[in-house]
């Protein structure tokens, strides 16, 4: 959880594969604690292909079954069938924006989003950018996007810099 935070959490990206992760990710975590994901993150790029979307949208409802026995990953048909979903949405995103990683930053006039949150407590659990990164994102086909879930993804993903201004990643994010 450490590393996590203090070398990836916030740190803006441009890697469509692991803004596809960071997705899954959190969509995987809806219900579940974050330290679950976190042991499970290997598991989840052996299962999807080191989140390459052009091969996890082929994958088959045989190969979904497959996956619900995979105790690598989190086995819930919802959240796998929805990585599989994804996966064809963002091809069909690539395609129309040129990347993942465009369309997404849009939300942001690709520049993050700096809180000024002096504790925890502090940070929303949803901002009208990521809900309406997640309207849009739902009007596309995409699934387990809710605006809670897509702020965690945005911060994760470094759009927006929610470190408490008193943490060392605030001013480096």
């Amino acid at each position: 959880m450490v590393a996590y935070h203090d070398d990836e959490w916030g740190v803006p990206t441009h890697d469509d594969h692991l803004l596809f992760e960071l997705l899954t990710l959190e969509g995987a975590q809806a219900g579940l604690s974050w330290r679950t994901i976190l042991n499970k993150r290997q598991g989840y790029r052996a299962a999807f292909a080191a989140f390459e979307p052009a091969q996890v949208a082929r994958y088959t409802d045989r190969k979904i079954d497959r996956l619900l026995n995979d105790a690598s990953i989190v086995r819930h048909r919802g959240k796998i069938e929805s990585t599989v979903n994804n996966a064809r949405q963002i091809l069909a995103v690539q395609d129309e924006h040129g990347s993942f990683d465009a369309y997404v930053w849009s939300f942001v006039d690709g520049t993050p989003v700096v809180g000024a949150w002096k504790q925890l407590a502090d940070l929303p659990s949803s901002t009208a950018a990521s809900a309406a990164l997640s309207r849009d994102l739902k009007l596309r086909g995409f699934r387990f996007v809710g605006p809670t879930t897509v702020y965690a993804f945005m911060q994760a993903a470094g759009l927006v810099n929610d470190h408490v201004v008193t943490c060392f990643r605030h001013a480096m994010a």
